[in-house]
């Protein structure tokens, strides 16, 4: 799906200003903040630039090329955040000598943060910034309001250019049922909200079954009984690979 939205991103003019629009209301919100950008990536394929703002338009490629928090992000499914982009340790690649060449705007940047999301089982993006300075405690937490935000314009947009009114339910099944599923691992474990998403992510690489399903399976397992439907939204019924999936991750959990 992700190749839809990217052919969309090029194509369809009323996303392209949708999204130029929301990452620059992000630059003008966060202090010091020079440029904001979003990449997708879809089953694992290396992550593309859909659009950036300001600096962004050049930091993102140099990133994706050579290290940087986007990338960390998208691998990770955590928040990444930066004092210092051009000398930390953990992407070597990404120096001043490597990005700066022909970008002198770029001299300016020294702070970046990266927050990962995603709107279906195999589809993530990462909203990124990048600052004059470093990045307050506050910025994860204003990235993150503008997260879900960004999701559903995602959903929306990749749903508008196939023209399947079936896909976009699905996809809105599959979201809820997560969100469910999070919750649950968020009270049972007392953790963030990326820390029980990267655990339902995890379980389900280890047991091979889809997110969407182990999180139903999982809702049906706390509950006893088969997890609500939102009228008109389709019903995921897991199978029994995703079951046994639950029941192992709940034994998990009361086990420490």
């Amino acid at each position: 799906m992700t190749e839809t939205l990217m052919n969309a991103a090029d194509r369809w003019r009323p996303l392209t200003e949708l999204l130029q629009a929301l990452l620059e209301r992000i630059t003008g919100e966060l202090p010091g903040c020079l440029g904001a950008g979003l990449t997708i990536g879809y089953g694992g394929r290396p992550s593309r630039v859909l659009a950036a703002a300001g600096v962004a338009a050049d930091l993102l490629p140099a990133q994706l090329a050579h290290g940087g928090p986007v990338p960390v992000a998208a691998g990770t499914g955590e928040p990444v955040t930066t004092d210092d982009l051009f000398a930390d340790e953990r992407w070597p690649g990404l120096t001043r000598e490597a990005v700066f060449a022909g970008h002198p705007r770029l001299a300016g940047v020294r702070g970046a943060a990266a927050l990962p999301g995603f709107w279906d089982d195999s589809s993530a993006f990462v909203l990124s910034a990048m600052f004059d300075r470093p990045p307050g405690a506050e910025i994860v937490a204003i990235l993150r309001r503008y997260e879900k935000l960004t999701e559903m314009t995602l959903v929306v947009a990749e749903t508008a250019t196939t023209g399947d009114p079936d896909q976009t339910l699905d996809l809105l099944a599959s979201r809820a049922a997560i969100e469910q599923a999070k919750g649950a691992v968020m009270a049972v474990r007392r953790c963030s909200p990326d820390e029980a998403w990267q655990t339902l992510r995890r379980a389900s690489q280890e047991f091979n079954v889809k997110v969407r399903e182990l999180a139903v399976a999982l809702v049906e397992h706390l509950g006893g009984r088969h997890a609500p439907e939102a009228g008109g939204v389709p019903e995921i019924r897991p199978g029994a690979p995703a079951r046994h999936a639950a029941e192992r991750l709940w034994s998990a959990f009361t086990a420490e």
